[in-house]
């Protein structure tokens, strides 16, 4: 999963009751309780999570659960025109940024008793929680949490004598060992990084440089990204690509995924799904967390997570909470984990327990730096395009101040529509 469906804008009636547009009944039945359970996951955490969910059906006899799936955007477009015909899904899986839509519009029922059950919810990562919440209350359960990370071409560092940096002045040093103009015509054949500046891995590349030097773009439902904190990261990377030419400018996740994976570029900040991209091109690669900035470290956490719809009768929103906390227990975090390539949504899962892939046990080492992106924003969509305009601009030379006045207008009105 790495693009942010478009926002739905599409109206719906939903129900202000739980027996309003509901596809069942509170009755009893000499069934089974039937559950149907949309998600996107279409590759080897489909196929796991596709396992998991047998799993469940085959332990119990009380709850049966079906699936159908989608691609992310596919469902965005239908969940809620099928919940108003009363032919939704029960459960329904989706990127993090599009839950506080769907709540602030009555798609899902609140969990606030199945997290006060510590024993349903043991040593979930508090961020992962942060991401699920919309006003104070806990919507979904999440079924991945990964902080954006670093990956680096080993070949192209060792050939460069350059250790792997911890912190942006080490960055912009690498780099500059890096970045290679052979012909000297101002334009490198290699760079030492690609720094996207738009439409990148769930946008969440700039918020990750803003939080290292003690930026934000949103607190407590406030625009704050015309901060004097923000001004000097956006000016020092600035400075560091117009004088090195250490990245190319006007780079987007797409084009940057291909500068990596051709070889052309030392380091460069993405997902799990990295690690596939690079080996299936033969690039011998490394992961380590992204450098701290000069405040802190930290990195925009990227997410998926599963909710329980207003469709569901009584007795469907109990069934789908047994099968939340079999999701959530040890022994399903750790092969969830395993076969998507997430790192553990419990923070009691070690990194041992999961070293059999590499990709994993260095994500959950790097899991408790992982800061949701922009939880509980009803139109993040337009902030985070708003955050677009502001860095692809900025990198392109144009005046920082008046960039981050415009961005913050821009983003406070869409707080406030």
């Amino acid at each position: 999963m790495k693009r942010t469906p478009a926002l739905l804008v599409a109206p719906v009636c939903l129900a202000l009751t739980l027996a309003a547009c509901s596809g069942g009944d509170d009755a009893a039945s000499d069934g089974p309780v039937e559950l149907t359970f949309w998600h996107g996951y279409t590759e080897a955490d489909g196929d796991v999570l596709e396992q998991i969910v047998e799993d469940f059906n085959a332990s119990q006899d009380d709850v049966v659960i079906s699936t159908e799936v989608n691609p992310w955007d596919v469902i965005d477009d239908t969940f809620l025109p099928a919940l108003s015909a009363g032919n939704g899904p029960e459960i329904v899986a989706m990127p993090a940024e599009r839950l506080p839509v769907y709540a602030d519009r009555g798609a899902f029922v609140a969990l606030d008793d199945f997290y006060a059950d510590d024993e349903a919810t043991p040593d979930v990562n508090p961020g992962a929680l942060d991401m699920v919440t919309v006003d104070g209350t806990e919507y979904a359960v999440p079924t991945g949490f990964v902080p954006l990370t670093m990956f680096y071409n080993t070949a192209l560092l060792d050939a460069a004598g350059v250790a792997v940096p911890t912190t942006w002045d080490e960055w912009v040093t690498a780099a500059q060992a890096l970045t290679v103009d052979a012909d000297g015509d101002g334009t490198p054949e290699q760079y030492g990084l690609a720094l996207t500046d738009h439409a990148t891995v769930g946008n969440g590349v700039w918020p990750t440089l803003f939080y290292g030097n003690g930026g934000a773009i949103v607190e407590d439902g406030e625009a704050v990204v015309d901060s004097p904190e923000n001004a000097e990261t956006l000016e020092f990377w600035h400075d560091a690509i117009a004088a090195g030419k250490i990245s190319p400018t006007g780079v987007d996740g797409v084009s940057g995924d291909g500068l990596f994976s051709s070889g052309r570029v030392g380091m460069y900040i993405a997902g799990p799904w990295m690690a596939s991209i690079a080996e299936e091109n033969g690039i011998d690669w490394g992961i380590a967390p992204i450098p701290a900035g000069p405040e802190t470290q930290a990195a925009s956490a990227i997410g998926v997570a599963m909710a329980l719809t207003e469709q569901a009768d009584q007795a469907q929103q109990e069934a789908a909470q047994e099968f939340f906390s079999y999701f959530l227990a040890r022994e399903q975090a750790v092969t969830w984990s395993l076969g998507s390539g997430w790192p553990p949504l419990r923070t009691d899962v070690t990194a041992d327990e999961v070293d059999e892939n590499p990709v994993v046990a260095a994500l959950t080492e790097q899991a408790e730096l992982g800061r949701p992106l922009l939880p509980g924003v009803v139109n993040s969509t337009d902030v985070l395009a708003a955050v677009d305009s502001l860095t692809q601009r900025a990198m392109a030379g144009e005046p920082v101040d008046d960039l981050l006045a415009e961005a913050q207008t821009t983003i406070q009105a869409a707080l406030d529509d």
